[in-house]
């Protein structure tokens, strides 16, 4: 049995949406059984059987501003949450935001665009970025941290919702610790891993510390988790935007793109165009009166 759920960002779902989509699922094939609201008009469930891969193709951009994710029902409520930082729990992709400082950001962000997609080489690309920003001031660190980085929108809901009723969550990034680690503690996840910027004499040396914090390092931190926690794949969310997220999504019980890149969002098993984070929590079948919020 498989569950088809309807996240609106808009909060307009209506019942005649709920037998559209039941109708759109038998036209596909499909068996549909039992179907329900988790929160009228945001968010609903439908119970089927037959090919989730058609049910996603019946369903998705048949529904304004909303986002479709089919998986397994027994066992969506997951214990494992891996994710990524940049573009995903916050706003902005921070180093493109160290460069603003020393006054390259298009330089920069055009790389960090290119590597996201998956043009370019994830390290090298990392490196190159990082050495243009030799003998930038360490305090500038703080001042973007505090001036520019924001949380994404829904973000502390999902981490301390997921710790509440017992789950795991892991922040990778890609980036630096520097702002992961801060990132990590103000949302509340369990610990942080990211790449170290070195510094010498109060300077940024232009050089990160080896080996990168890349691809291989977030599967791999999925994978190690699952075995320290003694879960099975199934029960890990794994969520991001770039395509350096890929190889941990597909590892993870729930692989989510999160307005994501068109090479994360094509190969990810769900995707979230529309709402912010909170609708990972529908995902997983959690009504909004289970959320934490303070």
């Amino acid at each position: 049995m498989f569950t088809a759920t309807l996240i609106a960002a808009t909060g307009r779902l209506a019942d005649a949406d709920l037998t559209a989509a039941a109708t759109k699922l038998a036209s596909a094939g499909l068996t549909v059984g039992a179907t329900r609201w988790i929160d009228r008009g945001w968010a609903v469930d439908l119970d089927f059987d037959g090919d989730p891969l058609a049910a996603r193709a019946a369903l998705e951009g048949q529904f304004d501003a909303t986002d479709v994710v089919v998986q397994p029902s027994e066992g969506r409520e997951k214990r494992l949450l891996v994710a990524d930082m940049d573009s995903t729990m916050i706003t902005v992709e921070c180093i493109d935001e160290l460069a603003d400082y020393a006054g390259i950001k298009e330089q920069v962000a055009e790389v960090t665009e290119r590597a996201m997609r998956g043009e370019l080489d994830f390290a090298a690309a990392l490196d190159a970025r990082v050495a243009l920003l030799e003998g930038l001031d360490e305090s500038v660190i703080e001042q973007c941290l505090a001036e520019r980085v924001t949380l994404m929108a829904g973000a502390r809901t999902l981490i301390r919702t997921m710790k509440a009723r017992g789950g795991c969550a892991i922040l990778v990034s890609g980036g630096f610790t520097r702002f992961a680690e801060p990132v990590a503690a103000e949302i509340g996840f369990d610990r942080a891993i990211a790449n170290y910027l070195e510094i010498a004499h109060g300077k940024l040396t232009g050089t990160v510390r080896k080996p990168i914090v890349g691809s291989d390092t977030k599967e791999k931190t999925l994978v190690e988790a699952l075995a320290d926690l003694g879960l099975d794949a199934s029960a890990s969310l794994a969520v991001g935007d770039g395509a350096n997220d890929l190889a941990m999504i597909r590892r993870a019980g729930l692989g989510v793109a999160y307005r994501a890149k068109p090479i994360v969002a094509g190969a990810a098993a769900a995707r979230v165009d529309y709402n912010d984070l909170t609708a990972l929590l529908y995902a997983q079948g959690i009504a909004r009166t289970d959320w934490v919020t303070a």
